[in-house]
């Protein structure tokens, strides 16, 4: 059982590309990491907790905040980073991959977030983080995006929500809105084509990403926000 000073994230999505890094980051600055993906590996850090699991899946939220609980007894942070995204033209769209969609980047962050809020309230402090999509305010033509829409603009909505609902209970709400990061996602042969959807010409770095995260956790004055971190995508074309 590691100290009681220790502080605790919870993040999702983590078995590559940006949890991994994630996880790497948030050890760096002392905390102990519940960890959890559909495939993610047992750690040899005894302050890092695997959980297997599908997000999509709420028996999974349960199980995963309440090994942070059962193993360093309290949850400060969650990054909210599972996500999946489908383009396609709106009308190809199946109810399958609606249901993907939605139960991985909407019903994922539901129930873990009410979990770890609870876990938050009774330390009176903790922060939330949404990994969303710069694509959400400002779509483009050549990628067809309705479902990365949907619902990573109701996660940043929901972020504005939670930030104001528990404000004055030490509780922040934050989002990141990426551009296109080079993580397994993205094969290496379409890196090229990926860059000219940014201005300034290249596709994002994980650590990019990781750094965002990173601001927000350390910036107590900084609540409800939707940080761009997406090479000007954003700000125009």
């Amino acid at each position: 059982m590691s100290t009681p000073v220790q502080k605790v994230a919870v993040i999702t999505g983590a078995s590559q590309g940006i949890g991994a890094g994630l996880v790497e980051a948030y050890r760096k600055l002392g905390y102990a990491v519940v960890a959890t993906s559909r495939g993610i590996a047992p750690s040899n850090d005894p302050h890092v907790v695997t959980v297997q699991g599908d997000i999509a899946d709420p028996a999974t939220a349960e199980r995963v905040i309440a090994a942070a609980v059962e193993r360093f007894g309290r949850v400060d942070t969650l990054i909210n980073n599972a996500g999946i995204f489908v383009t396609k033209p709106f009308t190809d769209y199946t109810q399958e991959d609606y249901d993907t969609v939605t139960g991985i980047n909407l019903t994922g962050f539901f129930r873990i977030t009410q979990l770890a809020i609870e876990q938050m309230l009774r330390r009176a402090g903790g922060h939330v983080v949404q990994i969303s999509s710069s694509l959400v305010d400002h779509p483009l033509s050549t990628v067809p995006s309705v479902l990365a829409s949907l619902t990573k603009g109701g996660l940043q909505s929901a972020t504005k929500a939670l930030a104001i609902e528990y404000a004055t209970r030490g509780i922040r709400s934050n989002a990141v809105a990426l551009g296109i990061i080079k993580t397994p996602m993205h094969p290496e042969e379409n890196h090229e084509a990926l860059a000219t959807l940014h201005p300034v010409g290249r596709m994002g770095e994980v650590s990019d990403i990781v750094d965002a995260v990173i601001y927000l956790e350390n910036a107590p004055f900084v609540t409800g926000e939707i940080l761009h971190v997406d090479g000007g995508q954003n700000a125009g074309h």
